[in-house]
Formats: structure tokens, C-alpha cells, sequence
């Protein structure tokens, strides 16, 4: 098959994009936290140099500041640590990057200590006085820089950008798939439709000769009955990818005409029951052409769920706002499972089929009538009932 390839390509595409972005998310978060533990050495050994300055060199505290020149020039160039620095009963003698409703603030203050403290060990320091003989100790409470907080977070906030470029790609992919998909349907669809076009009018001279000669009126309106669905069936595939154009139509008559069509060619051991023939018409915005294609997509998936045997019952009813249609069969029933997913292309629990026509129905009743269509109900070995919900419009 000439599309496999393709597909396999989309694929390996899709696995390639997911293999980057996720090498790209790893180095980036080893590189980080690389960074991250420099920076952390770094806060640290500033902080040694701290003590050690102030170990060293003899240095009055006054106020909140540090007189000696040298702690202060230390200090003042590694300014990015928040810090508080105390005396031995706790009391803040000198801070950076600190609110000072924080230092004014009993529980605050107390809670910013415990915090500090938390991230790194405090550092006692003993200070000599140049008029006192035993040194007077301080402790410094210090914490990690905004710097590397933000180091920290950093590799995080790339992993979920990079997550975020693998959806968008992913669905990027996924958009280019169906368009390339639905482009090739189109194509076939149309070509269909045009290859169809010169055997069924050779079929409508035959029918026109044939009422000429002596052959059963009955058997020629019937064939010609089929030519004119064989019709319809190509205007439906032409129509398919053009712009489809709703009028306001009988809802009971549409579908009685799709009834009425499979009354004669259904099994003899199957009924077919309609009651919208026998009650007050209502109104949708609908394309005929495409509409009667659901109810029959609908009848034959009835028809081969009982195989040959069984009641189909086709019923209209309506709101003050819409129209319902149900399609219920006395057939082998869908597991509940399988509810949605038999709208999907190329799903199917049948031998044979593509698992087309369900899915095309939905598109047709979603997409081009913006109405809804899903199974109603079914139990296994009992029969399944198909809704349609139309918007109803009134004269």
C-alpha cells in the first residue's frame, strides 16, 4: 500500500520530536543543576569569608552597620545573600535583603529565622572589641540568593516548555495528517463520482429502451428507482468537500423517503416501522442529499447487526427547540465499550466493511448540520438504538 510508508514516516517523525525534546529537557536540567551547585559553593564561601573577615580584623558594631572597612567592603560586594545577622540573644544587628516589616515583627522575624536556618547552617562568629577583652558573638543566619532560587525552578519551567512544544507539534502533526487523509478522500470521492457518471447514463438509455419493449412496467419502475438512488449516491460524493448548502426541509418526509426506498429491499423476515408519515411534520435545516446518506448508513448497520431477521423501528419525535430521530433494531447489540469508538475511521466488528459508515454519518450530522449522533442504547443480544438531534426551525 503506497500510504504506508507515509504513515510510517509520520510516526518516526513523531518519535524523533519526542526523543529531542526530551534529551533537550534532560541536559537542560543536568546543566542547571550543575550551575545551581556552583552557585550554592559560591554563597557558601562567601559566607566563610564573612566570618573569617570578621574574625581577623578588629571591627565595632554600631547600630546596623559594620564600621570596619574591610567587613563592609565584603559585605557590600556580596550583597545578593539575604542575611541577618544577631547578637547572642537573637536581636538583628545588621540584615540584607530583608524586609524590615519582617525585623519589626516578633513572629515574622522569628519565622524568617527558623526559614534561614533551614537552608543553611548559621554561622557563629566572635568579634573582638578594641575596648573589651573577651569577644562578643554573633550569628549569622543566611539563606539561598533569588539567583539560585530561580536556578532552581529554572529547569523545571524549560521541561514544561519543551512539554508544550511536543503538544503543539504533536497536534501539528496530527492536523497535517487529517488534512492530507481528508484531501485523499475528497479526491477518490469526486473521482468516484465522476467515473460513475458515464455507466449511469448508459444504464438510463437501457431503461428507456426497455420501456419500449414488452417487458413488466413494475420491473422497469422499480430499476429505474434504483437508477435514481445510484444518482443521488454520486451527487452525495461530489458533494463531499464542497460547501454544503442547508434549506429548511420536512424532516418526517426525508426520512420517510429513505424508508420507503429499503421497505422493498430489506429480508423478508425483517420489518421496517416509521411513524413519521403519521404525525405533524417538523422542520431542520438540512442537506437532503447528504441526510438521506445517514439514515441509510444508519438502516444498514441495522440491517447486518441482525442478520437477516429482526424489527427495525425508525421514530420520529421533537422538542420545543429540536428534532430526534432514533434508529432502534432488534440486532446483536454494541458493547458499551465500543459506544464511540465505532465513529471511528476503520473501525468495525464486521468480517467485511471498512468501518466508513458510521463515520462518515457523524461527520456529516456534526460537521456539516452542526447536530449530534451517538448511541441512545444497546444491550448485548437485544438490539442498539441510534439518536440524531437536530436543531429544529420553524416556518
Amino acid at each position: 500500500m503506497k500510504w504506508l510508508p507515509k504513515w510510517r514516516m509520520s510516526i518516526n517523525v513523531r518519535v524523533i520530536i519526542l526523543l529531542i525534546g526530551l534529551v533537550l529537557a534532560v541536559v537542560s536540567l543536568l546543566y542547571t543543576n550543575q550551575l545551581a551547585r556552583i552557585l550554592r559553593e559560591k554563597e557558601q564561601n562567601d559566607v566563610k569569608l564573612w566570618v573569617a573577615a570578621m574574625e581577623r580584623v578588629s571591627g565595632d558594631v554600631v547600630g546596623n552597620a559594620m564600621i570596619d572597612p574591610l567587613i563592609s567592603h565584603i559585605v557590600s560586594t556580596h550583597n545578593n545573600i539575604p542575611f541577618i545577622i544577631t547578637d547572642e540573644d537573637l536581636n538583628p544587628v545588621v540584615s540584607n535583603r530583608i524586609e524590615d516589616e519582617i525585623l519589626e515583627d516578633a513572629e515574622l522575624y522569628r519565622a524568617k529565622i527558623d526559614q534561614l536556618t533551614e537552608e543553611y547552617t548559621p554561622r557563629v562568629v566572635a568579634v573582638k572589641s578594641r575596648w573589651q577583652l573577651n569577644a562578643k558573638k554573633y550569628i549569622i543566619f543566611y539563606g539561598q540568593s533569588q539567583l539560585l532560587k530561580a536556578l532552581y525552578y529554572f529547569p523545571y519551567v524549560q521541561i514544561l516548555i519543551v512539554f508544550i512544544f511536543l503538544i503543539f507539534t504533536y497536534i501539528a502533526l496530527q492536523s497535517a495528517k487529517r488534512d492530507e487523509q481528508n484531501q485523499v478522500w475528497i479526491g477518490l470521492a469526486k473521482e468516484t463520482a465522476h467515473q460513475l457518471g458515464t455507466p449511469i447514463s448508459s444504464l438510463l438509455g437501457w431503461v428507456e429502451y426497455l420501456r419500449s419493449q414488452e417487458v413488466d412496467a413494475s420491473v422497469i419502475d422499480e430499476m429505474q428507482k434504483d437508477l435514481t438512488h445510484l444518482t443521488t449516491i454520486v451527487d452525495r460524493f461530489s458533494k463531499i468537500g464542497s460547501e454544503t448548502i442547508l434549506s429548511p426541509n420536512n424532516v418526517n418526509e426525508v426520512v420517510g423517503a429513505s424508508v420507503m426506498y429499503f421497505r422493498k429491499r430489506i429480508p423478508r423476515n425483517v420489518t421496517l416501522s416509521y411513524n413519521g408519515l403519521a404525525m405533524a411534520p417538523v422542520r431542520a435545516n438540512i442537506n437532503v442529499a447528504l441526510f438521506e446518506w445517514v439514515i441509510e448508513n444508519l438502516l444498514k448497520n441495522s440491517l447486518d447487526a441482525m442478520q437477516g431477521k429482526g424489527e427495525i423501528d425508525v421514530k420520529i419525535s421533537s422538542t420545543e427547540k429540536n428534532v430526534i430521530i432514533d434508529v432502534s433494531d432488534t440486532g446483536k447489540g454494541i458493547a458499551k465499550g465500543n459506544w464511540k469508538r465505532i465513529f471511528e475511521p476503520g473501525f468495525t466488528t464486521k468480517t467485511r466493511g471498512w468501518g466508513l459508515g458510521l463515520s462518515l454519518s457523524r461527520r456529516i450530522v456534526k460537521d456539516y448540520h452542526h447536530g449530534k449522533i451517538f448511541v441512545a442504547r444497546s444491550e448485548m443480544g437485544q438490539g442498539t438504538t441510534f439518536r440524531i438531534i437536530l436543531k429544529r426551525v420553524f416556518e
